[in-house]
């Protein structure tokens, strides 16, 4: 399963309005991938989650995933629309 494919079924599972999810991979600087996680407004609450443990244990297990397929330098953005 490809990365963008893996975020966003992780985060649809979490949000209250799964078809606003947008999940995009950019290829920046140097080898690094930059994965852009877009959510509307009111989901943003369930992602970030309380001081952050949503988004942490989210950005660990994207992470997680990307060692296994062999990315290096995975840099994640989370925001909103």
């Amino acid at each position: 399963m490809e990365i963008t494919e893996f975020a966003t079924y992780l985060i649809k599972g979490i949000v209250k309005n799964p078809d606003l999810v947008r999940v995009s991979a950019f290829k920046g600087d140097e080898d690094t991938t930059i994965l852009e996680i877009l959510v509307s407004s009111e989901d943003m609450g369930a992602v970030i989650g309380k001081a952050g443990k949503n988004a942490k244990a989210l950005r660990t297990i994207i992470l997680a995933h990307a060692y296994l397929n062999h990315l290096k330098n995975v840099k994640i953005n989370i925001d909103s629309f």
